[in-house]
């Protein structure tokens, strides 16, 4: 494997062009070079987008809030941007990994990793995320959730880069969450984790909520029909009781080394009881 560093995005799309079956991107490197070591058959090139310029910005853009994709975890969880537009990702950020890890790790390369555990997916599907992909002639900008299509796998093109996610602007959400069960505290791969924004009126009632599941399912789930049931009903015990059926419907779990499917559909809908917590 050759080893290949751009400066510019522009050099890195040319190269791209030429060899794109046979080269593999990393930014962070938090999973592409434990798999390189575990013997993951690899490409003839690794091309190095750790340090391009292009991938590294945090600006807001009429409206809405851009993220490059070489942005760190650790970066996400210090700008004041994202805490305005995304408290709930910042909140996955803090649980994610360790600092080493927050340190190197990318939000382009979680998103590319298209793990249905991924911190900081259900956050950004609840947020109606997008998505900037760049090649050397063309870009196209689409949904986060046309994006990951299955456990591993997007629609990431030949020659294309992961520029980075677009966020509009939640207003009106009083309540950001994040929750995240593991088999610890830190350092833990989710079992089940749930981003929630919600807009409760003052007199308690949900007038708007935005729900996404992860670790529960080949990707995020978003449940439309969990959201319009809880929309103009109090937020209350009782409600989120008369939702949790609806939830464990609405998802569809594996067992795996961390939990059992069964285990994984009774805490995606416990999950629900934590929009209580103040």
């Amino acid at each position: 494997m050759r080893y290949v560093r751009p400066d510019t995005l522009d050099e890195a799309l040319e190269f791209l062009s030429r060899r794109a079956e046979d080269t593999r991107m990393v930014a962070g490197g938090t999973d592409v070079l434990i798999g390189i070591r575990s013997g993951v058959p690899g490409a003839g090139y690794l091309l190095d987008i750790t340090r391009l310029p292009e991938l590294r910005e945090i600006t807001e853009r009429g409206g809405e809030l851009f993220i490059g994709a070489g942005v760190t975890v650790s970066e996400i969880l210090s700008s004041t941007a994202v805490g305005r537009f995304a408290p709930a990702l910042q909140k996955a950020a803090s649980a994610f990994g360790s600092r080493q890890i927050r340190n190197m790790a990318t939000i382009g390369g979680n998103i590319c990793r298209a793990s249905p555990a991924g911190d900081t997916l259900p956050p950004l599907y609840a947020l109606d995320a997008e998505v900037e992909l760049e090649s050397r002639n063309a870009s196209r900008r689409i949904p986060l959730r046309e994006f990951i299509v299955g456990p591993g796998q997007t629609a990431l093109e030949a020659g294309e880069i992961l520029r980075g996610v677009w966020l509009k602007g939640a207003p009106d959400f009083r309540i950001h969450r994040f929750e995240k069960v593991g088999n610890r505290k830190a350092l833990a791969v989710s079992i089940v984790s749930l981003a929630a924004l919600l807009h409760v009126s003052d007199s308690g009632v949900i007038e708007r909520v935005r729900l996404a599941w992860g670790s529960v399912a080949p990707t995020v789930v978003r449940s439309l029909g969990v959201e319009s049931f809880l929309t103009g009903k109090p937020l209350s015990s009782g409600t989120l009781e008369k939702a949790v059926p609806l939830v464990r419907r609405a998802v569809s779990p594996i067992d795996d080394i961390r939990a059992s499917a069964a285990y994984r559909r009774a805490v995606a809908g416990n999950l629900l009881f934590r929009l209580m917590v103040t």
